[in-house]
């Protein structure tokens, strides 16, 4: 009577084991079939001035990733740039992004503060509050730097880049040192005003992100790995089977 019992323990035990993989794969291919939601908040880089949309970094970046090939869960890019609008944008833009439920909020903001000459500290604090404000809602969140032309003096560009730098040490969040790396000051990938990046400028932006992006542990999480393999029913009767037998003879 106990053996019977014990038997019927293990197999039961196998057969709800075999139901919950079922049940935790169905979840993960509901949880991979629905996209992760990066926004980016930003100004005319984000909006892609006097570029098409399809060829500003927002949208390339999205090609990036969908040629990627290698990820277990897709990422929507959502490119939120207002051209001229400041740090002082924060606020009201997040709390309406935030209605759209992002999984990721990348801040790509505060060039036109530095170029308008506004006061770094203010810049500051209205970039410390979106980050808390995203955070506590369970966002992940991306910053990234931005730096002013030599012209606007040293002691006003140290200040200025200072206040990307401090919050980039916050803990947990995702620090792009300069948007612009490899493309601010190359005159070929500028537009004539020597500011705003052109078609290949925005690619090359693109591709600088996605690098460094693919490497954090937020988004690696997201690559594909090898799927936990689901006994059928014939091979199931055999593991059950092959246990049976081998408790016969331990007793």
């Amino acid at each position: 009577m106990i053996y019977t019992s014990c038997v019927g323990a293990i197999v039961g035990f196998m057969a709800a084991s075999s139901i919950c993989r079922g049940a935790g794969a169905a979840d993960s291919k509901e949880e991979a079939e629905k996209p992760l939601r990066l926004v980016i908040i930003g100004d005319s880089l984000t909006a892609g001035y006097g570029v098409s949309k399809a060829d500003a970094f927002p949208a390339q970046l999205q090609n990036i990733i969908n040629e990627s090939g290698d990820l277990k869960r897709q990422i929507k890019v959502v490119a939120a740039g207002i051209s001229g609008s400041t740090s002082a944008s924060l606020k009201k833009r997040l709390a309406w992004q935030m209605k759209l439920k992002p999984d990721a909020i990348m801040f790509a903001i505060g060039a036109n503060d530095g170029l308008r000459g506004l006061e770094p500290e203010q810049m500051k604090s209205n970039l410390l509050d979106a980050i808390k404000t995203s955070e506590q809602a369970g966002v992940k969140v991306i910053l990234a730097g931005m730096k002013m032309p030599m012209n606007y003096g040293q002691a006003y560009r140290a200040k200025y880049e200072a206040v990307y730098s401090e919050l980039g040490q916050l803990p947990g969040l995702i620090y792009i040192p300069f948007l612009l790396k490899d493309v601010g000051g190359v005159k070929e990938l500028n537009q004539s005003d020597a500011i705003h990046p052109n078609e290949k400028g925005h690619t090359k932006m693109a591709e600088n992100l996605w690098a460094q992006l693919k490497e954090e542990k937020f988004f690696k999480a997201l690559r594909a790995k090898p799927e936990m393999k689901i006994p059928s029913g014939a091979e199931f009767k055999t593991m059950r089977n092959q246990m049976v037998s081998e408790l016969v003879q331990s007793r």
